[in-house]
């Protein structure tokens, strides 16, 4: 596993306990904040590869803590747990700049492989080099987005999916296709793609008057040039 660095924000001894063994024994290199505040200044003064954000956490909690770290130009993937299994607090986590959502109890395999994964596609497995697609630039070095020279804030999760969009582009990507390529074997609700894309859409379209995400009923996504 890729994982050095981790940062796990959680207010219970037992989860944060069996999550320290559980990646420690892979040789993952594991700090832990009990509150919202100090995960925060964690987050903020480390170097982290992941940080496993739990909702609900004393001083701070973890929507503000991922929107804080957000607004601070924060890019490290967040993995948010929750004792609750709601489609809204969903909605919230990723609104707030989480990557992906895990409802208590959570299986530590399927933890693990969604880490992975966010990791794998935060530090970028192609060569580096700047992607351009009508008024989009993207670079892969530095991780920056730009639609007619304006800068765009995504969260990691965003980020991938534009990237994936506009290696394709024009062509139409397939939503079991993108799945595959954000999550693997271990792909999440319907919900959390359609969340991803939500937020996807309102960096990159919603200031401009033209669209360029379309989605296309029943079979996926695609990039369209704007006039």
């Amino acid at each position: 596993m890729a994982l050095t660095q981790l940062l796990i924000i959680e207010d219970s001894p037992d989860v944060a306990g069996i999550l320290a063994d559980f990646f420690e024994a892979q040789g993952v290199e594991v700090d832990f904040a009990s509150n919202g505040e100090l995960g925060y200044k964690l987050a903020l003064e480390g170097c982290f590869d992941v940080i496993i954000l739990d909702l609900m956490l004393p001083k701070m909690d973890g929507l503000t803590v991922a929107k804080n770290l957000r607004r601070m130009g924060c890019t490290t993937p967040i993995v948010m747990l929750t004792a609750l299994n709601d489609k809204q607090d969903m909605l919230s986590g990723f609104s707030s700049g989480a990557d992906d959502y895990l409802a208590k109890p959570f299986d530590l395999d399927v933890l693990n492989a969604r880490v992975t994964a966010l990791i794998n596609r935060h530090q970028g497995k192609v060569a580096q080099a700047v992607l351009q697609f009508g008024s989009l630039t993207l670079d892969t070095a530095t991780h920056q987005v730009h639609r007619n020279g304006k800068k765009l804030v995504l969260t990691p999760t965003c980020y991938q999916i534009l990237q994936y969009l506009m290696h394709k582009a024009p062509n139409i990507v397939k939503r079991e296709a993108l799945i595959e390529e954000l999550w693997g074997n271990t792909p999440p609700s319907n919900d959390i793609l359609r969340s991803h894309m939500y937020q996807l859409r309102n960096q990159i379209d919603k200031p401009f008057d033209t669209p360029m995400l379309m989605t296309i009923p029943k079979v996926g996504f695609k990039l369209e040039a704007a006039e």
